[in-house]
């Protein structure tokens, strides 16, 4: 199995993935996994995209085993090394420019199958899991490097002209994810990663997977889907809410052709639609996904959370209520979110409707505790702030929460999503004035009062500020930051307005007044729920803050 013939064979079972065909790329693959490095690197990958999904102990295991046997084959290319150049190689590192096309292609798939070792490593639910997993991803690092060295001496070489497109590719590919990767994290641990030799360029990183996904090589498709999780998801969840749509669209443009029925391509194009506020479209189109294919199920289960968001956006309930309960039956990721999303979402609907549905929701909300994932003994954030929210239903006298399916909406930056309804942002607002109402005429307040009051203004300080309404915005982001001493439970209210309140001035266009505010958000709070997503957001809008950029990092340009 030649080189030329290795990459043809690969791209073949690429394109039987891309067309939902899992089963028969790996059977593509398989028969060769022991003898050519790509096929070991395609292989393996498959199953640990399956493992990621599923979550599933045993799927993890195969493909932990797979990723070890194609690190056998990947090694068994690479150029052996000496003694004493091991030793000197540990001290200082150049890469070598005396390799031939093959080996060159090895350190490349055996830096790729690294990185997807510690991926999993990650996984593993112990500390030294997380050290391993951080030493493979900076050998991984490390090896990538050397490999961008050698694509910039051999770049005008023609001997090589059909087999190195997918070297560069992959180049740029890994480059680049590293590069935008660590870009996202928050600047006092990017300083700390550069200084250990990584580095968070995101211009280069979105450069490099740009150059990557129009290579035409064989990783040309995954650092396109590299970019649309960055701007489709990444840049929502962790930014500002604002994803590049143009970008994304044309990314898509030439799969959409070729796969049209492809389950990962009609997925993206869903999401879009779902961004750009078209509900009803990304509707039928995460539907027809599901139909696409059968086989990995587990696609069906993002296409369901989905699904539950775009009806919740709509303030369908009925239809959100039947997604949260099917990623309950069916999905292992997060179990605990989950039932929390159930019942937050059976809490907005009148309590007739639920009891007709045979479901009880304070029960529901007390399994929530119980359900949580801990990664190396670490809570996961979602987890750990629904379950604190659910604490409510624990007591002999549970107070019920005010508006827990918005509270979620905001956690997952989905009020951005909705603001390109003005329509839809008005009925939320009207749901949030009845549930003021309700709080302000309440004879009996409870002890969660004023939390319940600060969580409802912030919301609608939301909604008002999307639909353009600033002053009243103002007014109830100020509410909430003025009412900090008397906040008993929920203490990130205050951080988040602080932020949202300097993403009003930012909308007002006083730059500084919005820096002041945001950073203000970032330095005088700690120890509250959700700091890290928080921390996220921040540094993703000061980075769109020109002055901002300049001050941090003098030598480069405004982001």
């Amino acid at each position: 199995m030649d080189l030329e013939t290795a990459l043809k064979e690969c791209s073949s079972a690429l394109d039987l993935f891309l067309n939902n065909r899992f089963s028969d790329a790996l059977d593509l693959l398989k028969p060769w996994k022991g003898q050519s490095m790509y096929h070991a690197m395609g292989y393996s990958s498959i199953l640990v995209m399956q493992a990621g999904m599923t979550f599933d102990p045993r799927d993890m295991d195969i493909a932990m085993e797979s990723l070890r046997e194609a690190l056998q084959t990947c090694q068994s290319f690479r150029k052996k090394t000496g003694i004493v150049e091991t030793i000197s190689n540990l001290w200082y590192r150049q890469p070598a420019d005396n390799l031939t096309e093959e080996e060159m292609h090895a350190e490349l798939c055996y830096a790729e199958v690294l990185l997807q070792k510690a991926a999993l490593t990650f996984l593993d639910e112990s500390i030294i899991g997380f050290i391993k997993g951080g030493m493979k991803i900076r050998n991984s690092y490390q090896i990538y490097k050397d490999c961008q060295a050698m694509a910039s001496i051999t770049k005008n070489m023609d001997s090589h002209k059909s087999t190195h497109i997918h070297f560069k590719g992959g180049v740029n590919m890994g480059i680049g994810s590293f590069n935008l990767m660590l870009s996202l994290l928050p600047s006092r641990v990017l300083r700390l990663m550069e200084f250990l030799g990584f580095s968070g360029d995101r211009e280069m990183g979105l450069s490099e997977l740009r150059a990557g996904a129009a290579s035409n090589g064989l990783r040309s498709i995954l650092s396109t889907l590299t970019l649309l999780m960055f701007h489709l998801y990444i840049t929502v969840i962790l930014g500002t809410g604002e994803g590049n749509l143009t970008e994304a669209e044309a990314l898509l443009e030439p799969y959409m052709e070729k796969f049209p029925n492809g389950a990962l391509i009609v997925f993206y194009t869903a999401r879009i639609a779902l961004l750009k506020g078209n509900f009803t479209f990304a509707q039928e189109k995460f539907l027809a996904c599901i139909a696409a294919q059968q086989e990995w199920r587990q696609i069906h289960h993002l296409c369901y959370w989905e699904l539950m968001w775009a009806y919740s956006f709509e303030q369908d309930w009925g239809e959100a209520y039947r997604y949260a309960d099917l990623l309950c039956k069916e999905s292992k990721w997060s179990q605990a979110v989950y039932v929390f999303q159930k019942a937050a979402i059976l809490s907005m609907l009148p309590e007739e409707e639920v009891n007709k549905m045979g479901e009880n929701v304070e029960e529901l909300f007390r399994q929530v505790d119980g359900l949580r994932l801990r990664i190396a003994g670490k809570s996961i954030p979602t987890e750990k702030f629904a379950a604190k929210k659910a604490q409510r239903y624990s007591s002999p006298n549970p107070v019920k929460l005010v508006v827990p399916a918005l509270e979620m909406m905001y956690v997952w930056n989905g009020f951005t999503v909705v603001g390109k309804r003005p329509e839809l942002t008005r009925n939320i607002l009207c749901t949030l004035e009845k549930a003021e109402e309700q709080l302000r005429d309440d004879p009996n307040p409870s002890e969660y009062h004023v939390d319940d009051q600060c969580l409802v203004q912030l919301l609608k300080g939301l909604c008002l500020r999307q639909l353009g309404r600033l002053v009243q915005a103002e007014l109830c982001f100020t509410h909430v930051i003025s009412s900090e001493n008397d906040i008993k439970y929920d203490n990130y209210l205050v951080p988040f307005t602080t932020y949202e309140l300097g993403l009003l001035h930012k909308q007002k266009g006083d730059i500084n007044k919005a820096i002041t505010l945001i950073e203000n958000a970032k330095l005088n709070y700690k120890d509250y729920n959700m700091e890290s997503r928080l921390h996220f957001r921040i540094h993703a809008a000061l980075n769109t803050m020109g002055t901002y950029s300049a001050k941090m990092h003098p030598s480069r340009t405004p982001a």
